[in-house]
Parts: C-alpha cells; structure tokens; sequence
C-alpha cells in the first residue's frame, strides 16, 4: 500500500496496534492483510464492521476473533457482499456458523464463479449417487479449477454427459436446466 509511506508515523502506530488487536501476530502471513484492512478506518468503523460479522454471521465473540484472525480481509467486505454470503451459506448450503468462522476465507471466493457453481456440482453429484465420497464444499471450493474439473466433472462424462456444460454455465450465472435436483 503505497499511500502507508506517506501516512504520518502515528496513524502508522494506529493501525499496527489495531491489526494486533484482531489477535493477528506481527510475523504472522496474515498481518500485511490484516493492516490492509484497517488502514485508514477508525476504530469506530472496525468495530462496526466486528459487529456486523458478528450479527450477520451469528457469530460469538470468540468466533469473530478466529474468523478474522484467520481471514482479516473479511473486514474489507461489503455488507451485501457479506449478507448474500452468509444467506447462500446458511440456508442453501446449510453450513453451520461455527464451520464458516474456522473455513471464514470461503468468504473470499466468488458467489457466482465459485462458490454457487461448485455447490450446484457437489449436489448435483450427490443427489445422484454419483460422489463417492463426503465432499465439502469447503474442500471443492479450495481446488483449482484444473483439479476440481478433473475430479469432479470429467470422470462422469458417460452418467452426466451435460455435466460439464452446466457446470461452465452456472459460473456464467446461469442456472441450467439440466442441474436437475430430485
């Protein structure tokens, strides 16, 4: 952040102090995201935006701590970015708060790119006998796209032939016709 070399030393102090506040070690990896965060937000600001995880999140005290411990960027999210996240996560993945707060980066990926064409994929898959194994979408979302096609899409080309194709079009947004729940 070059804006941070020309900020006086003190609002430099500020913010440092701010990032350990959020229980984010100075040698940690994440602490550069964490000061990113918080630069330039008064204390005010920081502790609306802890408020709002919390509430919208359902979160306790501790949980806020660990998620933005483990995510700080979490902070730097828009309140309706952050509420159509938390309600594709609550209610139509139906993911726990506690599970959310320890996995919080899931919060980072895309809904439309990522995260709700992988679920549509994960269910799909599921629901049809097709995974033979207890996937999360935690565990989906974290592969690259070259791993998740190559685990996920292609080894059922001959049992979902449109598979690949629905897959492509959902992360267009699309909702395709051929995502067929039972």
């Amino acid at each position: 952040m070059p804006r941070m070399l020309t900020t006086n030393r003190e609002r430099v102090r500020a913010m440092v102090a701010c990032a350990e506040r959020l229980g984010v070690p100075r040698g940690s990896g994440m602490f550069r995201q964490a000061l990113q965060a918080v630069a330039f937000l008064s204390e005010d600001k920081v502790a609306a935006k802890l408020d709002y995880l919390k509430n919208t999140f359902r979160w306790s005290d501790a949980q806020v701590s660990i998620a933005v411990r483990k995510f700080p960027s979490v902070l730097r999210n828009s309140k309706e970015s952050l509420n159509h996240r938390s309600e594709f996560l609550f209610f139509e993945v139906g993911l726990e708060p506690v599970y959310i707060a320890h996995r919080s980066d899931i919060l980072s990926y895309s809904m439309e790119g990522r995260l709700r064409p992988r679920y549509y994929v994960i269910k799909f898959l599921k629901q049809n006998g097709l995974l033979d194994r207890d996937l999360s979408l935690y565990s989906a979302v974290k592969m690259t796209e070259k791993a998740f096609v190559e685990k996920l899409i292609c080894p059922h080309k001959e049992d979902a032939p449109h598979l690949a194709e629905d897959y492509a079009a959902a992360c267009k947004g699309e909702v395709p016709a051929n995502f067929r729940f039972i």
